[in-house]
């Protein structure tokens, strides 16, 4: 579904394949074999076409984030993502900063089209090992996820390692669950109805805020988007071997991340840094998204296993092991359905509506205004008063 394969991963696609892949990318897919070459063929599972010609286009782009200077892997990755992530169209981002445990801590509100009144939230922690990202790198990636699932989203530009090291991220994570929380009412955003979500490092910030809070005994996530979380420090799954270099997530970026985001006397099975290792009765449900060429399918599965409601978490750890895509598989724009010519428009109703959608907005509660019209608080406290409001579209 287009929501799943938008989402992004923690290496930059890069300007190669931000512009050739929008191109290339609309050729039938028989076309795209061809040009993709040989399938790839790992334990039983073939790489999709379009994730293997991707490979190729990779080889076009300048080093890797973690072959650099960690300062230079983030421009890196911060322009790649601009050029990748298109031009999404979105009613409203503003900008604001929040006290966190650090020191200031900046977050930044996505409102969809035509959505007013109160509604649904995701609380949306981005990828980058800990070490990568910021609201820039996934700034296209929460704007497609607010205007495809109609709901708020609040992405959280959390402190990152080696400046700040293990549990700075998710002491920062913890911080901007709680302030939502608390200013749920003045940002029209139902208490009721706020998600956790991210991709990578950032879904486990999301898994590890879901746990947290349940055990806290507070306010508690309503759902979970976990986009092939990072799981488990304490072990070495076999997909890690597997699928260690040449699937875009390498085993240099991963030791990369690990050394600099733990400073080496941790226990690798806290649930803080580790949550396959923590207690989920309780937790919200989840909807886990996995990859099958990427080194942290089986973590991903591991946890998806480990969750309550079974048939959820059976569901997506099933896709996780028939996927033929890879880790950063979505930071490219949204894939044309089948059937529509390039060019073409979007069927106008969706058999699966996106996993946000079906559990945080049921229909008879949504409001909506004309298209491009953006929603507004109710009277009362705003605490997005004084923010920065940004453009509605950016490239």
């Amino acid at each position: 579904m287009a929501l799943i394969r938008h989402l992004s991963g923690p290496q930059p696609i890069g300007a190669a394949r931000g512009v050739s892949a929008r191109a290339v990318m609309q050729l039938p897919r028989s076309v795209l074999a061809r040009i993709a070459g040989r399938p790839i063929l790992i334990n039983g599972r073939t790489l999709d076409p379009e994730m293997q010609l991707l490979l190729k286009l990779q080889h076009l782009e300048g080093p890797a984030a973690e072959t650099v200077a960690i300062s230079r892997g983030r421009q890196i990755i911060v322009s790649s993502s601009r050029l990748a992530g298109g031009n999404q169209p979105i009613g409203a981002v503003t900008d604001r900063t929040i006290d966190g445990p650090g020191g200031p801590l900046a977050l930044r509100f996505y409102t969809p089209r035509g959505l007013t009144g109160r509604s649904p939230a995701l609380l949306f922690f981005h990828g980058g090992g800990w070490i990568y990202g910021d609201l820039e790198s996934h700034d296209a990636t929460c704007r497609f996820l607010a205007e495809e699932a109609q709901v708020r989203v609040v992405a959280v530009d959390y402190r990152l390692a080696p400046e700040a090291p293990f549990p700075a991220a998710v002491d920062d994570a913890m911080a901007a669950w709680a302030w939502i929380v608390e200013h749920a009412q003045g940002l029209a955003i139902d208490p009721e109805r706020i998600a956790v979500g991210g991709d990578s490092a950032g879904g486990n910030l999301a898994a590890i805020v879901a746990q947290q809070t349940v055990a806290a005994g507070g306010p508690s996530p309503a759902f979970q988007l976990l986009i092939y979380p990072a799981t488990d420090f304490a072990v070495t799954h076999p997909s890690r071997l597997t699928y260690s270099d040449g699937f875009f997530l390498t085993k240099a970026f991963m030791d990369l991340a690990e050394e600099n985001y733990l400073v080496g006397d941790e226990d690798r099975k806290d649930p803080r840094l580790s949550p396959l290792y923590g207690e989920v009765a309780g937790v919200a449900p989840a909807y886990v998204v996995t990859a099958g060429f990427d080194p942290l399918l089986d973590e991903g599965n591991a946890y998806a296993d480990k969750l309550p409601g079974g048939r959820r978490a059976g569901r997506a750890r099933d896709r996780g092991r028939s996927d033929p895509r890879l880790h950063q598989h979505g930071r490219t724009r949204p894939h044309r359905p089948q059937g529509v010519p390039p060019g073409g428009r979007r069927p106008p109703t969706r058999p699966h509506p996106p996993p946000l959608t079906r559990w945080l907005r049921p229909p008879e509660e949504v409001v909506l205004a004309p298209r491009g019209g953006a929603s507004r608080p109710p009277e009362g406290d705003n605490p997005l008063a004084g923010g920065r409001q940004l453009p509605p579209q950016r490239v």
